[in-house]
């Protein structure tokens, strides 16, 4: 049997040893103390220089070294914020809620329920923007906005192959558009043919993986990232990680990799071979052969930096600063640097050059 990650982990060297050159970050945290609406964050979204965080109560604007608030009484359809997304082209904010969708634009909210919309479900756990369109993933099936017409688009088991309905993040990319399906797999939108297409775990909903690059590591699916200019796809599940090519899977695994565990409910692509996976034990960084782990110790809560190389040897590297939590559920770039949400606040990476 094949040693875990913490295996390898006691084993290895405490001290400062020849790593890979891994990016090395230094953290400032932020809770409710310095204004956040709430300490636990499900979503982050850089917007240039500004930052929103999706809270479970309130949507938060940090811009200017201060935060601002949002909730019902401003207008936010409901004080959970799950997601947020920015259109690029006109700077409006997309709030996906507990109940409901909100846009934000010019200061003022406009929200859409299934009562005054094409909405799914007022459960909204992710949005994106693609264009002209917005794309929501919702616990009854994904709902599609077109922002020039106001007509929506239902997507369900009646017209996909989805055979769950409770979708729970959304990629959009120019060609491409990815849903991840809690306990469905993965489907995908080809934007030029309008068809539909699922990836599910040829090992069904076990948690055994008797195949392991056979497919996608396991039904229950978290997030999806899609590297546009790569035509690469990520999976976040909890139990593994995936990448697909368009032809082949590469699977990984706490017990073959340098993910601090299986848990994940996060991915985030930087392009096909670099991608950031939020753990339940902690930020990792994969660069196609190397993996980094940034968290607070889990015993002593101490900040640990860990680095693994593909040779498998694991070690310390020195880290004065950590993120806020090891539980970490998003992250998003700000240029170089990083910004991470986690059970317990917000945390910015400032990359040590």
């Amino acid at each position: 049997m094949k040693p875990t990650f913490a295996l390898i982990l006691a084993a290895a060297c405490t001290a400062l040893a020849a790593t890979p050159d891994m990016p090395r970050f230094r953290w400032e945290n932020f809770t409710e103390a310095e204004g956040l609406p709430d300490n636990h964050v499900f979503n982050v979204c850089v917007d240039g220089d500004r930052v929103w965080a999706a809270t479970d109560n309130g949507l938060g604007l940090y811009e200017k070294g201060k935060w601002k608030i949002y909730r019902p009484k401003d207008g936010l359809v409901h004080r959970a914020v799950l997601g947020v997304a920015v259109d690029p082209r006109t700077g409006v904010v997309w709030a996906a809620t507990m109940g409901g969708l909100s846009r934000f634009s010019a200061g003022k909210f406009d929200n859409f329920t299934q009562l005054n919309s094409g909405l799914s479900n007022d459960v909204v756990y992710g949005v994106a923007v693609q264009g002209d369109y917005v794309w929501t993933a919702t616990a009854a099936g994904a709902s599609r906005l077109n922002t020039r017409t106001g007509q929506w688009a239902l997507f369900n088991e009646r017209n996909t192959p989805m055979y769950e309905i409770w979708t729970y993040n959304v990629s959009a990319g120019v060609g491409k558009v990815y849903y991840a399906v809690w306990g469905g797999g993965v489907l995908e939108y080809d934007v030029k043919t309008e068809r539909w297409k699922d990836y599910n775990d040829p090992d069904s909903e076990t948690e055994m993986v008797v195949q392991k690059d056979q497919g996608l590591i396991h039904e229950i699916t978290t997030s999806v990232s899609y590297a546009e200019k790569d035509k690469i796809l990520w999976v976040a599940t909890y139990f593994g990680a995936s990448r697909y090519d368009g032809r082949n899977w590469k699977n990984f695994l706490e017990k073959d990799s340098g993910l601090p565990s299986n848990f994940m409910n996060q991915v985030k692509a930087v392009d096909g071979n670099h991608a950031w996976f939020s753990t339940d034990k902690g930020l990792t960084y994969y660069d196609g052969e190397n993996w980094a782990v940034y968290r607070p110790a889990l015993g002593t809560h101490k900040p640990e930096m860990l680095v693994r190389d593909k040779a498998g040897k694991v070690s310390r590297v020195e880290a004065e600063t950590a993120p806020a939590h090891q539980y970490v559920l998003a992250v998003d770039f700000q240029g170089d640097d990083i910004w991470v949400a986690t059970a317990k606040g917000i945390s910015h990476g400032v990359r040590i050059k």
